[in-house]
């Protein structure tokens, strides 16, 4: 059995600049907050709802772990919390530049994520009956994530 995958929607958050925590044991920590956004799927749409961060730990090989909490309002009036953990990493000079605002190839770095939905009951709860995986893109002041639904 090889699983298949879904398209469920893309999103595209706005960020603002990273607020450096600084070193801690596990790593470098950061929060990045999202101030909006919107997202469009097949079956749902709507925006992202200002308020939710990615909180980030940048490891000593260079891998950024990502812990984002946030919600959706889609447009029949739903809040949907998401949870999206995650991993992205590159060669360092690509990862550098990136972290300097460069418009990068989202093909020359590795970024995946599992979001994980908090739906009520109703035309959205088949968000928590299915394991979603994403693939993201850094820009400057926004992140753009390609959703699936793992069949």
């Amino acid at each position: 059995m090889t699983p298949t995958l879904e398209f469920a929607y893309e999103a595209r958050a706005d960020l603002l600049p990273a607020v450096e925590l600084g070193e801690t044991p596990h790593g470098r920590r950061r929060m990045i907050p999202i101030t909006g956004g919107v997202f469009e799927g097949p079956a749902i749409r709507g925006r992202i709802l200002p308020g939710g961060a990615d909180w980030q730990i940048i490891r000593a090989d260079g891998v950024t772990e990502v812990d984002a909490l946030y919600a959706l309002e889609t447009d029949d009036g739903a809040v949907i919390q998401v949870r999206n953990c995650g991993l992205r990493h590159g060669p360092p000079e690509i990862m550098e530049r990136l972290a300097a605002g460069e418009t990068i190839d989202p093909a020359a770095y590795y970024f995946r994520a599992t979001p994980v939905f908090a739906a009520s009951e109703g035309p959205h709860a088949w968000l928590n009956r299915s394991v979603f995986v994403c693939a993201g893109a850094r820009f400057a002041s926004t992140v753009t994530l390609r959703v699936f639904r793992v069949l």
